[in-house]
C-alpha cells in the first residue's frame, strides 16, 4: 500500500520522500504550486494541490494509500491564515483519509504544544502549554485528530519535534548558521542553558518507525537527539563541522536578554538563551528506536556537499 507525504518539497518532505523511495515504497507526494516540487522530485511521483484548508478535496489522492504522513503546515501569518492551514485542512484531510480507508495518519506537531521553555524536561505525560498561534494551532489540531480517532478508529501518531536541523535548514538553525560562516562575533561565548535539537535524518527515521510500528498506534512521542547542547557549544560544534570556528564573545546572559527585552527581540532571545530539554525515553522503550545519529554527526551532514541541495 502507498504513503502519502504531504509538504514532500518542504525542508523535512523532501528528506523523507527520499527515505521512503530508498525503502521500496509506493509513495506519493503533495507539492504546494510552483515550480519548487517538480524541480526537487522529477524521479518521484508528485501531485500539486493549490490549497490546503478545509475545502479541499483529497479524494483522488488518498486512492489506495494506507498511511498519510502530514508535514505540511503554516508557521507565520495571521491567525486565521495559520488556523485554516493547520487546524482546518489539517482536520479535513485526516476526515477524508478515515473515510477512504487510510489506516494511519502520523502528525507532525510541535515541541511547541508543551511550552517555549522549562527546567525540566518536557515528557508526553505534561499538560500542553502553548504559547503563539503556531503552536496552539498544532494542539488544537491534535485535539481534533482525537476525536476522530474516537469516532472513526483511523490510528493517529503525532510526533512534537523540536527545532530540527540539517542541509539548508531554514530559521533560526539557518540564520546562526550564515552568521558563522561568515565569520561574524556572536556575543553568545557565555551562554549556559541546555536545548535539546533533532538532526533531520534522526526525525526521519522516527516517522519511517512511526508508519509501520504496531506500538506506534495511538501515541504521542517527543523527539531529540537524546544530547542537549548550550547555544554556546552549539554554536561551537558548527564551526567544527564546517570547519570555521565560531567567533564567540563571552557576554552574560542576562545582559543579552535585557537588551532583547528593551529592543522587542525578547521571544528570540529566549530562544537563544532559555533552557528546552526534551525526554525521548517514551519514544526509545515502546519504539526500540535511538536516535541514528549524533549531535556531531548530524551537524557533520549540514555540511556534505552530498547532502546539500
Amino acid at each position: 500500500m502507498m504513503v502519502l507525504v504531504t509538504g514532500a518539497s518542504g525542508f523535512i518532505g523532501r528528506r523523507l520522500m527520499v527515505r521512503l523511495a530508498e525503502s521500496k515504497r509506493s509513495i506519493r507526494g503533495v507539492v504546494r504550486p510552483g515550480p519548487s516540487g517538480a524541480r526537487r522530485y522529477d524521479n518521484f511521483p508528485t501531485e500539486t494541490v493549490e490549497t490546503l484548508n478545509g475545502t479541499t478535496c483529497w479524494s483522488r489522492l488518498l486512492r489506495d494509500v494506507s498511511s498519510v504522513v502530514h508535514c505540511a503546515a503554516v508557521a507565520h501569518g495571521k491567525s486565521g491564515d495559520i488556523r485554516a492551514v493547520n487546524v482546518c485542512g489539517t482536520l479535513n484531510l485526516a476526515s477524508q483519509a478515515a473515510e477512504a480507508g487510510v489506516q494511519r495518519f502520523v502528525f507532525l506537531s510541535s515541541i511547541g504544544v508543551n511550552g517555549n521553555s522549562n527546567t525540566f524536561p518536557f515528557s508526553e505525560a505534561d499538560l500542553p502549554k502553548p504559547e503563539g498561534l503556531y503552536a496552539q494551532s498544532k494542539l488544537e489540531a491534535e485535539q481534533g485528530l482525537w476525536e476522530l480517532h474516537k469516532r472513526t478508529g483511523m490510528e493517529v501518531v503525532i510526533l512534537r519535534p523540536p527545532l530540527v536541523y540539517g542541509p539548508d535548514a531554514p530559521g533560526n538553525f539557518g540564520s546562526l548558521v550564515r552568521l558563522v560562516q561568515k565569520g561574524v562575533p556572536l556575543p553568545l561565548g557565555a551562554i549556559d542553558n541546555k536545548r535539546s535539537l533533532l538532526a533531520l535524518d534522526n526525525l526521519v527515521d522516527l516517522i519511517l518507525n512511526c508508519i509501520d510500528h504496531p506500538a506506534a498506534a495511538n501515541q504521542v512521542f517527543l523527539a531529540s537527539d537524546g544530547e542537549d547542547l548550550s547555544t554556546t557549544e552549539l554554536l561551537k560544534a558548527v564551526g567544527r563541522a564546517m570547519g570555521k570556528p565560531a567567533r564567540l564573545v563571552p557576554v552574560p546572559a542576562s545582559i543579552l536578554m535585557l537588551g532583547a527585552s528593551l529592543s522587542g527581540n525578547k521571544a528570540f532571545a529566549q530562544r537563544l538563551l532559555g533552557s528546552l530539554q526534551i525526554d525521548i525515553s517514551k519514544a526509545c522503550k515502546v519504539l526500540n528506536w535511538e536516535p541514528p545519529l549524533t549531535v556531531e554527526e548530524g551537524l557533520r551532514r549540514c555540511f556534505d556537499s552530498e547532502n546539500v541541495s
